[in-house]
């Protein structure tokens, strides 16, 4: 070591005034430098071998400097006797030196002025506090990031340093923290020796690895030390105990994320999953079951021992979920022990899971439920709403973790009132809306009808809130000859209200079909009837008739003759056999209600196996979409799918998730009679030939294997020609159809309708359309473009 370099090394930049003694453990001058010369005006010969205090003027201090104990240095303001006898004012800095050498103290003595000595007064002052702080914690670090000084402040943050307060040197941090803890901290240290940029107010966990289940948070600044040269010589880290207003702070987010996140659905699943993953990192492990009568929508039971509960959350700090215990859609059952608290109200705290398992009679199923492995600690709060337990929020802390104590209760509780709540309103909302769902359904017919005219399919898709449900409704009417009505339509609306009106215009449509009317006829008395409900009745903000669209189509296999009709609604889509696709030219009308114009109607001619789609607005009106939804179809119905398939392969092409209005669609696969199934007659308008149309029936039904039928038949038909011949006007026509039922039609060019009477006793007439309405399983009578039809239906014999 030379003199220079303990000069430099002692305080501050060099001074080229200032002498450098090397002194043994009496005090004794070892060696001097050169310097000496200027301050005392003697060599360094002279001054070796005598005691330091025979060259100042107050040799206590200097006795006291010498002999103090420790190895910090120590500071003085002295006066040296020169050698013409005067006093040179002069500052020292005593460095003591390990005993292993023969110097025991390094002193640099520099000529002093009053405004440096004050200036260094005021550092040493700084100095001085600092070391001494309680509140303020200090380290210096070597190179090496091993701890060469700290003051008092480490250990009341209980770092681990000795009882008089002096951290012992040499030692990492990795010494005094828990490792995660201390690698984090020198990481961001080395940052600052390797760059020299210093660090500001940064926050991190400081758990000490005395207590390491005790939480600390430090907020930790450092830079730079560096020697006369400007070389790096250390790190200076000052930091303080942010513990308590970090924990503060940690609560106020988790509050704040709670409010902002739960109830943002009303799903409840989501709103499970939103409060499990809330509460994490808070804790390590969360899960969150509840009842299954919240998650189906129904009012909550009340919660006994054995309560059947469903675990719908999970959340983990590592990301896994442990295997050990019940995982996400596992039921779960609270025994008797935890069910007592739960249904109070009250929270369950454990702080020493190991304690609370002794207390328990932990068997696997118990396990399972309460004790993850690697659990030190836990909280079990009832998620409790409007008088009802509605589930259970379970939460743990693993490994070193701080365990849950009382001040962490208020807080999770506060949240749990809130995802109660937040739960609550989602089952609520659930209920409303598998009821809206329920009633739309049972209001709609069954989804598959086959038909000798055609067997359809209907599908109806759900919207994904109850604000989507309610209007949409399709129907297929067997009508007579063998005909079918399509009808789909849409309420304006949603809800109840919506639901409650399409069941209105459902039944609205059935009881006018049952006339045999045309599809635009149909549809005008549809909109006078809208028009006199809407006038009586108040519009309901949710929905009502008035606006609502509807399309009417009758089908008839013996011809093949289709003809439909639309009020405001979008007319469907044809696929011929030879696999073409496209929407059928109908011009619709506006909605029932609201306008005056008439419904035109649309004629068409089906193929055999042609196909009909009808759908509701809720598919949309983009081009590319439904571009994509009649390809899908056209696949579908050329692969020989059935409707039902044809309408899934449509829909799973449109809808990649609920959609946000309610969706039906009617796919209907149109049939022809087989030939030789009706037989049809002109008759002259004279009585003579009731005789040949008993001959020509009697004939058809033998052909036919139906001789059983061939009395009622006869009698039928000869009641029904009679009053053609009285009462109506020519031509008179007669048709059989054989189907699921016998047909018999008598067609004449009147317009008036048969009316059925009870016939006095007297009477020598009346009685033809009662003894027919007895023969007959149905009968009835439709209007057509040359006149009406008279029409009756006999069930077929069973045959085996």
């Amino acid at each position: 070591m030379t003199p220079t370099t303990h000069a430099h090394g002692i305080d501050g930049p060099p001074d080229d005034r200032a002498a450098v003694f090397g002194l043994d453990g009496d005090g004794v001058v070892m060696w001097c430098t050169d310097a000496v010369r200027a301050l005392v005006g003697r060599p360094p010969g002279e001054l070796r071998g005598r005691r330091i205090t025979d060259l100042v003027t107050e040799p206590d201090a200097w006795a006291g400097a010498l002999g103090a104990s420790g190895q910090e240095y120590r500071t003085l303001r002295t006066s040296l006797i020169h050698q013409d006898g005067s006093t040179v004012e002069a500052d020292a800095a005593v460095l003591p030196l390990p005993a292993s050498g023969q110097t025991r103290f390094v002193v640099r003595v520099a000529p002093g002025s009053e405004a440096a000595a004050g200036s260094r007064a005021e550092d040493e002052s700084v100095i001085r506090a600092l070391f001494g702080q309680h509140h303020i914690g200090l380290l210096i670090l070597g190179t090496d990031l091993r701890i060469t000084r700290g003051n008092a402040g480490p250990r009341r943050f209980g770092v681990g340093c000795h009882p008089d307060g002096v951290c012992p040197p040499g030692l990492r941090l990795t010494d005094l923290l828990v490792r995660d803890d201390a690698e984090a901290i020198e990481e961001q240290l080395r940052r600052v020796l390797d760059t020299g940029e210093a660090l500001i107010d940064w926050k991190h966990s400081a758990r000490p690895l005395t207590a390491s289940g005790q939480e600390r948070v430090l907020s930790l600044s450092a830079f730079r030390l560096h020697d006369a040269g400007d070389g790096a010589t250390g790190v200076a880290a000052v930091f303080t105990d942010i513990t308590e207003e970090y924990t503060a702070r940690r609560r106020l987010a988790l509050l704040h994320a709670a409010a902002t996140r739960l109830g943002r659905t009303l799903d409840v699943t989501h709103n499970a999953q939103e409060l499990a993953a809330v509460l994490v990192p808070f804790a390590d492990l969360v899960s969150v079951d509840l009842s299954d009568t919240v998650f189906l929508g129904r009012e909550p039971s009340r919660f006994l021992p054995g309560t059947r509960l469903r675990r719908i959350a999970t959340a983990s700090a590592s990301g896994t979920w442990p295997e050990d215990i019940h995982q996400v859609g596992d039921t779960v059952r609270a025994r008797e022990e935890e069910s007592e608290a739960l249904v109070e109200g009250q929270t369950v705290l454990v702080p020493d899971m190991a304690a609370f398992a002794a207390e328990l009679n932990v068997d696997e199923e118990r396990r399972r439920l309460l004790f993850p492995e690697a659990a030190t600690s836990a909280l079990f709060v009832p998620l409790h709403a409007r008088g009802s337990v509605l589930g259970v929020l379970g939460l743990w802390r693993t490994g070193d973790r701080t365990p849950f104590t009382g001040s962490d209760v208020p807080l999770i509780e506060e949240i749990a009132s809130r995802a109660a709540l937040s739960l609550e309103n989602a089952r609520r909302y659930t209920t409303e809306l598998r009821t809206v769902e329920t009633l739309q359904r049972s209001l709609l017919p069954p989804s598959g009808v086959a038909l000798s005219a055609a067997e359809s399919a209907g599908i109806y898709v759900p919207a994904g809130s109850a604000s989507g449900i309610g209007g949409c409704w399709y129907d297929v009417i067997e009508l007579s000859a063998a005909r079918v009505g399509f009808v789909i339509g849409d309420v304006a609306g949603h809800g109840l209200a919506a639901t409650a009106a399409m069941g209105r215009l459902r039944t609205a449509v059935q009881t006018l079909s049952d006339l045999d009317l045309p599809p635009e006829e149909l549809l005008t008395h549809l909109d006078d009837l809208v028009v006199r409900l809407s006038s009586t009745e108040p519009q309901s903000p949710d929905g009502g008739v008035l606006g609502s669209t509807c399309l009417y189509c009758v089908y008839d296999p013996v011809t093949g003759r289709c003809v439909m009709a639309g009020a405001g609604h979008p007319p469907p889509v044809l696929i011929t056999p030879d696999g073409r696709s496209g929407r059928v030219n109908l011009t619709p009308g506006p909605p029932l209600g609201t306008g005056t114009l008439p419904f035109e109607p649309l004629e068409l001619t089906l193929a055999p196996d042609s196909v009909l789609v009808f759908h509701t607005k809720g598919l949309g009106s983009d081009d590319d979409r439904m571009a994509l939804l009649e390809r899908s179809m056209a696949t579908a119905a050329a692969s020989g799918a059935s409707p039902a398939g044809i309408g899934r392969a449509g829909l799973d092409q449109v809808l990649t998730g609920p959609p946000a209005d309610e969706v039906a669609v009617l796919v209907a696969g149109v049939r022809r009679l087989p030939e030789g199934t009706t037989a049809a007659w002109q008759l002259a308008a004279d009585p003579s030939v009731v005789a040949e149309a008993r001959r020509l029936i009697t004939a058809q039904l033998a052909a036919w294997g139906l001789e059983e039928l061939t009395f009622t038949s006869e009698l039928i038909v000869s009641e029904l020609i009679t009053n053609a011949i009285r009462y109506a006007e020519p031509p008179v026509g007669l048709r059989l159809i054989k189907d699921k039922s016998l047909i018999c039609e008598v067609s004449d060019a009147s317009q008036t309708q048969p009316r059925l009477r009870r016939a006095r006793l007297m009477d020598e007439g009346g009685r033809g359309l009662f003894l027919i309405a007895q023969l007959a399983h149905r009968w009835g009578s439709r209007y057509t473009a040359s006149g009406k039809t008279i029409w009756t239906e006999q069930q077929l014999t069973l045959r085996p």
